[in-house]
């Protein structure tokens, strides 16, 4: 990728071309990470509706331990979008190119940790695939406060309840017959906004086709297979970084 489009994906300066962009980058890493993660661990990790009925359906059976695996993921989710606001708003402060990027950086070297310590699922299952879900919940709520942090919480890339009620609002708009009284100041016409709808629907698209290549790639290669999913983020947030750290050296 050139670099100039690098530094426009997750530099500082924003554009709402690479806002979106960026966003649908990130769906289809959060596609295939959600589904791949499943796969390895046996427990989705982007929605957290379901990880907090989970919470609620095994108190109520009693399965007190389960419930407290599923309120630690809730709890990782909180803190990696936490860590995301902390990093930057610090880069901010700091006035760095790097601000949306740091975070990047920090899923990818987590991201890469988590293939690299996958195969050793099998020898210590009790420790390491609790551990596991709790990171991916961790994972999903930092990659998620970046794009709500950059889009000004028009986008999402994990929230696909959210993204389908969205589509199914404007393509009600969309399917709505207009009639005679409507075009005046008491009563506007109803009209889809088909930017959003294409936004919305592409960023779905790419989720579930992150999805597919996850599960495809988990599969067949395993653990190892969030190498290449790592190695991706670092790519997108590798020429902020540098130039952050070229003028810090200029400066010295």
């Amino acid at each position: 990728m050139p670099l100039h489009y690098l530094r426009r994906l997750t530099g500082r300066e924003r554009t709402p071309a690479g806002n979106l962009q960026l966003a649908r980058l990130l769906a289809f890493v959060a596609g295939a990470i959600n589904a791949g993660g499943f796969l390895a661990v046996q427990q989705y990790t982007s929605h957290m509706s379901g990880i907090v009925s989970s919470v609620a359906d095994e108190l109520v059976l009693g399965e007190i331990a389960l419930a407290l695996a599923a309120l630690g993921v809730l709890i990782s989710f909180i803190s990696g979008a936490a860590c995301t606001a902390l990093m930057v708003n610090w880069a901010r402060r700091q006035h760095l190119h790097s601000e949306y990027a740091l975070p990047l950086m920090l899923e990818a070297l987590l991201l890469l940790g988590f293939g690299l310590l996958g195969g050793n699922l099998d020898r210590v299952r009790w420790l390491f695939a609790p551990a596991a879900v709790t990171l991916l919940g961790f994972l999903m709520g930092l990659q998620n406060a970046i794009i709500t942090k950059i889009s000004h919480a028009e986008m999402r890339t994990t929230h696909v309840t959210g993204m389908v009620t969205d589509i199914g609002i404007e393509l009600g708009k969309l399917m709505y017959l207009n009639g005679r009284s409507s075009g005046n100041a008491a009563h506007p016409p109803v009209r889809a906004d088909r930017a959003k709808l294409w936004m919305l629907t592409s960023l779905v698209g790419l989720f579930l086709l992150g999805g597919l290549v996850g599960a495809l790639g988990f599969k067949h290669v395993g653990f190892g297979f969030a190498v290449p999913l790592a190695a991706l983020l670092v790519v997108l947030a590798t020429v902020p970084v540098l130039d952050d750290f070229s003028m810090r050296m200029r400066r010295n």
